[in-house]
């Protein structure tokens, strides 16, 4: 890609040599570098700075369900169109949530205060004044790291009182909405769910619930919860929650998916194998979502776009399909959708998945999948280490470090593992801190998020890292190039089971857990 002219780096971190395939048992060499060349800095944020007058015109969001969010695919579309692919506009419905009025949180015994809240979505709405009671797991001081099991089993609950009670409940390890569904089947009517207080998870913060529930679900910093766990220690303490929501079971959304015409489809020499290069369009309703995703979906865009101007989509060895998933913050949704109209048949004739979520972060790093699991999260079905190798050998060939981050279902390459696709991608940081080893390495400030704008207001055209978009915007091209361009393939087809990988403990990044 290449830089901005506030953003020259030297010679040896911009060119892209010819790039060798990985572990298939035919490799050949792909030269990238016209591609990586044309995708640029500016390219990228020209696209952001449409995302951004979309979301000015749309009440400063571009969230599913919503006017800024079909503006924003239709956008996306007329691009593709122009670039000469077939564009289908996939539409699906979903559970669309929007709160009608702050939600309040307020101790009322020992001492009354009022505690800084926000609402889980698909929270019921609810007005409940009562006890607070904790689970009987609590992991209070917090772990260096998450440990937390809270709420996860129903022995974890109390007996309910006969009288109106609200379940305090630790994040981690499974999904808020099995934590929230049994704390109600255990008869509270209303439920305060805080942080489990690791480093980077100390914050007032909520998450999604998946689907709609019939109690209020409000959220606590890990601060304010060891308090309240103080005074309910001390002899007790009342709270009264209140939340105003509404619901659209039937919300329509969509999916833009981008392919070769016919005809160059059928000239690809291993037209039964697909690439599918995506990331999420939609912002959540509190900002622009410029970083998250704009700026992965800007990044695909910008390589289809180019791909096409210099006639890459007539070379290719495998088609290339090109996906802007919708309703990802509200837990994968037009991944999981796209993924479950397919027959098996369908299914096996994808040959991998490309996903960029968050490639400009300001306190970014390198993050590559980690496809083969040796940092200690999951693994990948098989293939998916060496597109993983594709990024790291990448990076390494450009003097650049990378770090690998587990695949934990955070994003929607989801869907496609839980299918026995082979999958990878990049990923620049959310709201997890910056240690410093990881500053040492690759600049930014240590102690501080990733994007400390994550899923925020501010998330919006200025907070975006130029270097960051140059240097993962190079590497997602590349990739493109090379899963799509080796004859023999970066593994071979025959590595490709179909088989379920790891199973994995939730969807991280629309915040099921």
């Amino acid at each position: 890609m290449a830089a901005t002219a506030a953003l020259v780096l030297s010679a040896a971190l911009i060119a892209a040599a010819p790039a060798t395939a990985g572990n298939g048992d035919e490799s050949s060499s792909v030269d990238t570098s016209k591609l990586t060349d044309a995708v640029t800095v500016k390219g990228i944020k020209q696209h952001l700075n449409r995302l951004q007058a979309i979301a000015d015109q749309n009440g400063g969001q571009r969230a599913s369900g919503y006017a800024g969010h079909t503006a924003s695919a239709a956008y996306v579309a007329n691009r593709l169109e122009r670039a000469g692919y077939v564009v289908t506009r996939q539409k699906f419905t979903f559970p669309l949530f929007r709160e009608l009025s702050p939600p309040t949180l307020t101790q009322l015994t020992p001492e009354q205060k009022t505690l800084e809240t926000a609402t889980y979505e698909y929270s019921g709405s609810g007005d409940v004044s009562g006890s607070v009671v904790p689970t009987n797991d609590l992991v209070i001081p917090a772990t260096p790291d998450p440990s937390s099991t809270s709420g996860c089993e129903a022995s974890d609950f109390s007996a309910a009182p006969s009288e109106p009670a609200i379940a305090l409940i630790q994040r981690g390890t499974c999904t808020f909405e099995a934590k929230a569904q049994n704390a109600a089947a255990a008869g509270y009517d209303a439920v305060i769910l805080f942080n489990e207080g690791n480093p980077g998870r100390t914050d007032l913060f909520v998450g999604t619930l998946g689907n709609p529930q019939d109690i209020p679900v409000v959220g606590l910093s890990y601060a304010d919860a060891v308090a309240l766990v103080e005074d309910i220690e001390a002899g007790g303490a009342t709270a009264r929650v209140t939340t105003e929501v509404e619901v659209d079971l039937e919300r329509e959304t969509e999916n833009v998916i981008a392919d070769l015409p016919a005809s160059q489809h059928a000239q690809t020499p291993n037209g039964g194998k697909t690439l599918i290069v995506g990331g999420h369009l939609d912002s959540v309703a509190e900002g622009p979502g410029i970083n998250d995703n704009g700026s992965g979906s800007a990044t695909i865009l910008e390589i289809a776009e180019e791909m096409s101007e210099l006639n890459l989509t007539e070379k290719v060895e495998r088609p290339v399909r090109f996906a802007f998933w919708g309703a990802e913050e509200s837990g994968l949704l037009g991944a999981e959708h796209y993924v479950s109209t397919l027959s098996s048949a369908q299914r096996s004739r994808i040959y991998a998945n490309l996903n960029f979520d968050m490639v400009g972060s300001p306190n970014y790093v390198r993050f590559v999948y980690d496809g083969d699991g040796s940092s200690g999260g999951p693994s990948g079905p098989n293939g998916s280490d060496s597109i993983e190798d594709v990024f790291t050998d990448y990076f390494a060939g450009k003097n650049l470090a990378s770090s690998p981050t587990d695949f934990d279902g955070r994003s929607d390459y989801g869907p496609f593992i839980e299918a026995g696709i082979p999958a990878g991608g990049l990923f620049s940081g959310a709201e997890g801190i910056k240690t410093a080893e990881e500053a040492a390495i690759y600049g930014g400030t240590a102690g501080a998020a990733y994007d400390p704008c994550y899923h925020a207001a501010c998330d919006d055209i200025t907070n975006i890292n130029d270097k960051a978009l140059l240097e993962l915007g190079d590497a997602a091209a590349h990739a493109t190039a090379v899963l799509a361009m080796t004859k023999g393939g970066v593994f071979p087809d025959s590595s490709v089971q179909q088989q379920k990988s790891e199973s994995l403990s939730g969807k991280g990044h629309a915040h099921t857990r």
